[in-house]
């Protein structure tokens, strides 16, 4: 009975010291998960600090060997400007434009800072693209000369994917396109070989995250190259500089955002009974399985691209439009995080910039008065690259609609008048960066000719600023068709050369640009091929065209290349001041 009876205790003890062992095992696993957990993030930061240190050490002799070659480069360009001193009394506009910025420098350093003008470290410009010839490439040419001139011995290096191009090519375009005079010895130029990994057609699926994984693939191509003491992408690449940030926590990091990789527009067009965002691609393909899929898809990728949003030191964006997704994305976390805001006027650290527009040059070389009239044509010009967002299928549609009501009114008036009508024309210019863009222009011109309006449209590629601004005198009219676009420096451009715009009623040509000035409008709105044929016909109607040109004119002023070099210079301020 006895040995019974401890048989079946052991059992018992054995049976509790079993289950105690088995909850105390899972006990510890899971304690060793949390604490898993909990020490990742910093494991995380160790590993991209050891990847850090290790690039570091692996660039420095480039660093230096790029260093000697600027400087020797510098000396090589003083010597020749001293030559050409001693053989002519008038220097060319860009060695003026250096001397004054030579003594704007001096004068700026008398306050004893050092900071102020003697900053001479290297700056990284993230721009893969930085040959395309469009207004973000402006935009990245304006924020270098900026640099240059308040920051004469700051090196300006621009990590680029144009490798088939020279920097005397690349120097001499943006002369040509922009008119902007760079200073060459402190600009430089490291070619990168993984471009393609942020093309769309490398990621036919997943293509936001495929994108942005490439980003980064591209950051530590370009950071194995050389690492610079600040890094600023112009371009949209927010995850590059969260990579920079991992990799070098004291290297200041600023973002100038054109576009939002994704925006609450496009999170809300999922929904097939929302009115937001309803022109976009995937506009009601919130549904079923696969929109359910997809909706969790771009909610996690925007969950990644807020984090990686809120580790950048400065941002700017070009626009109310694009600071406002920006601010809904990224300002939670940035506020968790502390970030001051940029000024006493804003609850935001997201500051505007708008992009530099030749405002002051067009005002020189444009004549708006009563004059220039009988020079202006009945002509609707569209500048904008040929890519598909821009929507030059919309445009060419609206055209035809307009054209086929312009052809019949002209047969009814020439019924009762013998003077013939002049037939309106739509040019269309911009830059073509691959076969891509070439085979759409390709398809653009297949379209005219379905819609029998070919022999009245014209095709311009990659025309210099000094054609573009001949088109400028002549058109009457300023055209823009793509929805919520960011900015719209080309619309900036109509109104300082007078044109009256015609453009999408969304984006930045409505909160921004096309606005009224003393209660007064300066454009039309537009959302359909038919709005936007009859807007074509009441801008070339107008009374008084005349009015309305000095009125987008004054509405232009405030987008001017001074005024982006200031509000850029207040931002890069704060990434040079975070280096001390």
């Amino acid at each position: 009975m006895d040995g019974g009876s401890c048989s079946a205790s052991s059992r018992c003890d054995a049976s509790g010291s079993s289950t105690g062992s088995w909850t105390y095992g899972i006990a510890a696993f899971v304690t060793a998960l949390a604490m898993f957990a909990v020490m990742l993030p910093y494991i995380w930061r160790l590993a991209g600090s050891t990847l850090g240190l290790y690039l570091r050490k692996r660039t420095h002799s480039q660093r230096q060997f790029l260093l000697d070659t600027m400087a020797a480069d510098e000396k090589w360009f003083q010597e020749q400007k001293k030559q050409q001193q001693q053989t002519t009394k008038k220097n060319d506009s860009s060695d003026d434009d250096w001397e004054n910025v030579e003594a704007e420098a001096a004068a700026s350093a008398g306050n004893g800072e050092k900071g102020a003008s003697d900053w001479d470290g290297i700056v990284g410009f993230f721009h893969p693209f930085c040959n395309a010839g469009g207004g973000g490439e402006r935009v990245l040419w304006a924020a270098i000369r900026a640099t240059q001139q308040r920051w004469p011995k700051a090196k300006c290096v621009v990590y680029t994917g144009d490798h088939d191009v020279h920097k005397d090519a690349i120097l001499a375009r943006v002369r040509d396109r922009f008119n902007i005079h760079l200073h060459p010895p402190t600009v430089a130029f490291l070619y990168l070989s993984t471009r393609r990994w942020v093309l769309a057609s490398t990621w036919p699926h997943f293509t936001l995250a495929g994108q942005s994984f490439g980003s980064i693939i591209m950051a530590w191509d370009a950071l194995s190259l050389l690492v610079p003491d600040i890094f600023v992408d112009t371009m949209g690449y927010a995850f590059a500089l969260g990579f920079s940030k991992l990799l070098f926590r004291s290297i200041p990091t600023g973002a100038y955002v054109h576009y939002p990789t994704i925006s609450t527009d496009m999170l809300a067009s999922l929904d097939p009974t929302s009115t937001v965002g309803g022109q976009g691609v995937n506009a009601g393909q919130g549904v079923g399985m696969r929109g359910r899929v997809k909706r969790a898809y771009w909610q996690t990728f925007a969950w990644f691209y807020a984090s990686v949003g809120s580790s950048i030191d400065v941002v700017m964006t070009n626009s109310t439009w694009t600071q406002g997704h920006v601010q809904a994305l990224w300002g939670p976390l940035r506020a968790k995080k502390g970030r001051a805001p940029s000024s006493k006027n804003t609850d935001t650290d997201i500051a505007v910039v708008y992009p530099p527009v030749a405002v002051s040059e067009l005002e020189q070389e444009v004549d708006v008065s009563a004059a220039s009239e009988a020079s202006r044509e009945k002509v609707l010009l569209y500048i904008a690259q040929f890519r598909p967002e821009k929507n030059h299928h919309l445009i060419l549609q609206a055209f035809a609609t307009f054209l086929n009501k312009h052809r019949e009114q002209a047969k009814s008036s020439t019924k009762k008048s013998a003077a013939p009508t002049d037939t309106p024309k739509l040019v269309l210019v911009g830059s073509v960066r691959d076969d891509s863009d070439s085979k759409r222009v390709y398809q653009l011109r297949l379209l005219a000719n379905e819609l029998n309006i070919r022999d009245d449209v014209e095709f311009h590629l990659d025309a210099p600023w000094p054609a573009i601004l001949q088109w400028l005198r002549r058109a009457s009219v300023g055209v823009n068709g793509m929805w919520n676009e960011h900015f719209g420096i080309g619309v900036v451009e109509y109104q300082a050369a007078g044109l009256i715009a015609v453009v999408h009623d969304s984006g930045g040509p409505k909160l921004d640009i096309v606005t009224e000035i003393d209660g007064k409008p300066t454009g039309f709105h537009a959302t359909t091929a038919d709005e936007f044929a009859a807007g074509f016909e009441q801008a070339l109607a107008l009374p008084d065209p005349l009015a309305w040109r000095e009125r987008a004119r004054r509405s232009a002023k405030r987008f001017t290349e001074e005024e982006f070099e200031r509000k850029w210079l207040e931002q890069m301020d704060k990434l040079v001041a975070l280096l001390k």
